[in-house]
């Protein structure tokens, strides 16, 4: 057997921020979307489709066409621009007025008593975040959220991406005048991720990453270029090691240079595969409060099979681990092994307004936390104490 074959079959299943080739990457963006590819849709605008709301619902009255539609609309997203803008997808806006004025409430709250806000992918400051809008709201006015969310459009979209069973998310994002762009990403799972994890996960998960999740947005507010509506790079999401190619700031350099926006309009709906690079944009608008509720729906797929107690297995697990070390009946590696297949390892689903991530893009995980107490020898109370806190705070 050869050495150089053994050598590129890691290549191949192991992705690297170094590797990123900025060549590569335009042989895959340079394309330019025909509207003869997508019969459905009413024009091409910057690359991006658009589509009429009322002619799709007509479409899709039909077994058979709507599964046309699921099809066009499932490729749109995997190969090809990535995006997709339904026209008027709220035909009564009366309806997103009344959600409007129930964030507002929400927001105000928030204000006056310091909690919430934050983002991923921006500094704090102008801007208003509403974690968990879609519980928040359904709490608030379960009336106008059965309106709301009785939007046939955004069912249809999450099932041609998703399939059925998907799981609907939400949180508000309001940019006020003057609120700062963000920095260019990828979304959840792998874009919320350092270069130093994303490396650990074979290529595989970098493709299977976008297809567990989808990313939209209504527009709560008629959205002028000026007030900084999100900003796309059209086939972006095909570049299978993007989630590590942002990373490197001459793709950043590009997003800024070839990146598309186009205007919205109160009840418009944006969907994009959410390895698509993006960023909202700065609002540049004297008065204008950007305001759009960010959907991200996920894939039925997402779960264990078993419900397993974890904080209870952690605390019994602690104090066993902890004599091991101690007696040298365990190694460090081998204490690593059984944390992870004890504690949980991953960062979500969490309450973002009571476990915001710290210091990076995602909160302390469970595992996390038992690392540090082992290295710091917490008393055993001590830590079943940090574990009971740090469920509670996932709690909505």
């Amino acid at each position: 057997m050869k050495t150089d074959n053994i050598l590129k079959r890691a290549d191949r299943v192991w992705l690297t921020e170094a590797a990123c080739d900025l060549e590569d990457f335009r042989a895959e963006v340079e394309r330019t979307t025909s509207l003869a590819d997508y019969p459905h849709a009413a024009a091409v605008e910057k690359n991006v489709l658009i589509y009429d709301s009322a002619s799709v619902l007509k479409a899709a009255q039909t077994s058979e066409g709507r599964r046309a539609v699921l099809a066009e609309i499932c490729e749109a997203f995997a190969t090809g621009p990535g995006v997709v803008v339904l026209k008027r997808a709220f035909e009564d806006t009366a309806v997103i007025d009344m959600a409007s004025g129930i964030f507002d409430d929400i927001i105000n709250e928030q204000q006056r008593t310091h909690t919430g806000g934050g983002d991923h992918f921006a500094k704090p400051g102008a801007n208003d975040r509403i974690w968990n809008s879609l519980e928040k709201h359904c709490l608030r006015d379960p009336q106008n959220f059965a309106a709301y969310y009785g939007n046939a459009l955004i069912a249809l979209v999450s099932e041609a991406w998703l399939g059925p069973s998907y799981q609907m998310t939400a949180q508000v994002n309001r940019v006020n005048p003057g609120g700062a762009a963000q920095s260019a990403h990828r979304d959840y799972h792998l874009g919320f991720q350092a270069s130093s994890v994303i490396e650990q996960f074979p290529a595989h998960v970098h493709r299977l990453s976008p297809v567990l999740t989808l990313q939209g947005a209504v527009a709560h507010c008629d959205m002028p270029l000026e007030s900084g509506p999100t900003l796309f790079l059209p086939y972006s999401q095909t570049y299978v090691p993007g989630y590590l190619a942002l990373k490197r700031q001459e793709f950043r350099d590009y997003f800024d240079r070839h990146h598309v926006q186009l205007p919205l309009s109160k009840g418009d709906l944006v969907f994009f595969n959410p390895a698509l690079f993006h960023a909202a944009g700065t609002n540049r608008s004297e008065g204008i409060k950007r305001v759009a509720n960010l959907l991200q729906v996920s894939s039925a797929f997402g779960r264990a099979m078993e419900t397993v107690n974890r904080e209870r297995m952690s605390a019994v697990l602690y104090p066993a681990l902890k004599a091991m070390l101690a007696e040298g009946q365990l190694s460090g590696i081998e204490a690593a092994c059984a944390i992870a297949s004890c504690a949980e390892g991953y960062s979500f689903p969490t309450n973002l307004d009571r476990d915001p991530p710290v210091g990076g893009l995602a909160p302390k995980t469970q595992a996390q936390l038992m690392h540090e107490a082992l290295a710091g020898g917490w008393e055993d109370a001590a830590f079943a104490a940090a574990l009971a806190a740090q469920s509670e705070k996932k709690l909505s």
